[in-house]
């Protein structure tokens, strides 16, 4: 349900209480203007410096810019009968004043007066601070921010602007990339949507779909100033061997978030990547982002945990709930077991297992679309609630390439080094190296072209082959651990 609808329903369900947190006042200030016209409400406003007006009127009450003179003001509107009926008090700023006894006894009296009541009251400010007292009576809504329709609008705008006050101005913007850019823009205020556009158009005297990084780059210094998420630029270019059975899942899912509302069918959650270390889970993550078409951001868990009693949770609850205004987005959560791995509740006060808690009620609830692309290489250390369909719509096993896979991954790390490589010494390539990883392989290569170029030569193959026998791969070195995780994930997982 939109913002402006909640409210809508809440007035017409004679809530005597509304806390708008919003991110623009006057934004909000002009919905609730509307909303009131469409109810047939009276509109009242109130803040600290302009007093009490009633609708589009230039004078106030008199002397009811003091908070406890509003109160009563309103008290004694409503005790006689009015030519308007009903009437919506906006007031700005006001629960910072709260902390008075006075204005918080004088705040419950009007409540319990505009109980049951069409007439409601609406607290307008840019942080939820409301006292204990008043709560009962309270609903807390998020706001301010701008729909699609109203981003679309705003942003076809600001190209009229930049193409009429830039003559070298570039606008390369057709159906599917305005679509990206709306969706990118979501969650950004009218003010901070022009901001950006200009910023982005500015800078090459270009606007269009290179500019979704500058646009989720701003987002993520507006949203997150504890630097808790980092945004992943998506690199079109690259290339991921193997892995047939999530490309195939990940194709069928393809486009889902793109018809957010279109579809009956609910958008994926997530997947878990868990294996053997180096072979392309975090690659892989990547390319999950790139081909549901979604920004990639990762979520570092170790950076929850702080010092302080409290201040982990609230961390936690600070990223999910920029999560919630980035979304639509590919949360990529790296080495997942180390995060959310449950200690003894006497180390750590139990700060783990509400961290856990909180975090797979999010993944299980969550309104918001987001997709959890998460990396694990313990899954004996995974807290068996992860694991659960619901939270994650699968798991993929990621075991080491076979022969042809490793074919493939020799051509692209060569192919990125500007190399090539005829087919039979790719197939000599991948028997040598059997039992390697994908990361092994590309550190073969690099260790290759260190040797040739010491050796003032060109790399060839005898180079590589050397490589391959001197490296011993992590398949020797932990084959006992490596043994039992395939064991484990046999009858539990999916095959990459």
């Amino acid at each position: 349900m939109k913002t402006r609808e909640e409210i809508s329903l809440l007035i017409k369900s004679r809530y005597p209480l509304l806390f708008l947190e919003t991110a623009d006042e006057d934004y909000s200030v002009t919905e609730l203007r509307e909303i009131a016209a469409e109810l047939n409400l009276a509109y009242f406003q109130w803040s600290l410096t302009g007093g009490l007006i009633h609708g589009n009127n230039q004078n106030a009450y008199y002397q009811s810019g003091a908070p406890g003179i509003a109160l009563k003001t309103i008290s004694d509107l409503l005790q006689k009968t009015q030519p308007w009926g009903a009437a919506l008090y906006v007031l700005k700023d006001f629960s910072i004043h709260l902390k008075d006894p006075v204005i918080l006894r004088l705040c419950k009296d009007l409540l319990k007066q505009i109980n049951n009541r069409r007439d409601t009251l609406v607290f307008l400010s840019t942080s939820y601070d409301l006292p204990l007292d008043l709560e009962p009576w309270a609903v807390h809504i998020t706001g301010g921010y701008p729909d699609p329709t109203e981003i679309r609008k705003l942003v076809e705008n600001s190209v009229q602007e930049l193409t009429r006050w830039h003559q070298n101005m570039q606008i390369r913007l057709d159906h599917r990339a305005m679509e990206k850019m709306v969706r990118a823009l979501k969650g950004l205020t009218l003010l901070q949507i022009k901001n950006v556009l200009h910023q982005a158009a500015l800078d090459n005297n270009l606007l269009g779909i290179e500019d979704l990084a500058v646009i989720e780059n701003y987002k993520r210094k507006v949203f997150d100033q504890e630097g808790l998420l980092e945004f992943y630029p998506l690199d079109e270019s690259e290339e991921i061997g193997g892995f047939n059975n999530l490309k195939r899942w990940l194709a069928e899912r393809r486009g889902s978030f793109d018809a957010i509302g279109k579809l009956t069918l609910p958008p994926p959650k997530g997947v878990l990547l868990m294996g053997i270390q180096g072979c392309g889970k975090s690659l892989a993550a990547r390319i999950i982002a790139r081909e549901l078409n979604l920004p990639l951001y990762r979520l570092d868990l170790g950076k929850l945990y702080g010092s302080y009693i409290g201040q982990t949770e609230e961390n936690l609850r600070k990223a999910l709930k920029t999560i919630g205004r980035l979304s639509p987005l590919c949360l990529w959560i790296d080495e997942i077991e180390k995060g959310l791995a449950v200690s003894d509740s006497k180390s750590d006060g139990g700060v783990s297992k509400r961290v856990l808690a909180t975090f797979l009620t999010w993944m299980q609830e969550r309104k918001e679309p987001c997709f959890v692309a998460a990396t694990a290489n313990d899954v004996q250390a995974l807290p068996p609630e992860l694991l659960r369909k619901g939270r994650l719509d699968e798991i993929f096993f990621v075991d080491l390439p076979d022969e042809l896979t490793r074919e493939e991954l020799f051509q692209i790390h060569l192919q990125k080094r500007g190399l090539q490589a005829g087919k039979r010494n790719l197939a000599l390539l991948a028997k040598e190296s059997s039992g390697f990883s994908g990361a092994e392989i590309e550190q073969a290569i690099i260790a290759a072209l260190y040797r040739a170029n010491r050796q003032q030569q060109q790399i060839g193959l005898s180079h590589m082959l050397e490589q391959l026998k001197t490296s011993k791969p992590l398949s020797v070195l932990r084959s006992e651990e490596i043994t039992a995780l395939r064991r484990w994930a046999k009858n539990r997982t999916v095959p990459v």
